[in-house]
């Protein structure tokens, strides 16, 4: 694999991209945080972008809906660099911080299990970028 066929290491389904398309005609550019956290801490939280401080040892896995960024946090990177995550949605409700929360809707995430070939090529790209590569 070259390093521009490296597998994506965030996707989001059709559903989470139309919510995501209606969320931003509303709110503008948004962006989303994935922390290691208990309960809705640990589903994927949209925000307005900039309305969340990314830090500086939180990892960005990619974009979404053409220019939506996907952070984590650095501990929950490490215990899920092997794992291709996407961004779905379900009817029901989480805490109130994420955008969709008022929608009756929540973000969840999806995973699989990088190939042994995908994760060989992603580990020879290097890490992805962190929040101090932004300062």
């Amino acid at each position: 694999m070259s390093g521009s066929n490296l597998p994506p290491r965030v996707l989001a389904s059709p559903e989470a991209l139309g919510w995501i398309k209606r969320l931003a005609a509303v709110h503008g550019p948004l962006m989303f945080h994935q922390s290691g956290g208990c309960c809705d801490g640990s589903a994927p939280m949209c925000f307005t972008r900039g309305e969340f401080r990314v830090g500086g040892q939180d990892v960005l896995l990619g974009h979404v809906a053409e220019d939506t960024p996907v952070w984590i946090g650095a501990a929950q990177f490490e215990y899920w660099r092997h794992t291709e995550v996407t961004i779905d949605v379900v009817p029901g409700r989480g805490a109130g911080m994420s955008l969709e929360a008022p929608e009756g809707v929540r973000f969840i995430v999806r995973s699989r299990v990088f190939s042994d070939e995908e994760a060989a090529a992603l580990e020879a790209a290097g890490d992805p970028p962190r929040g101090s590569d932004f300062a």
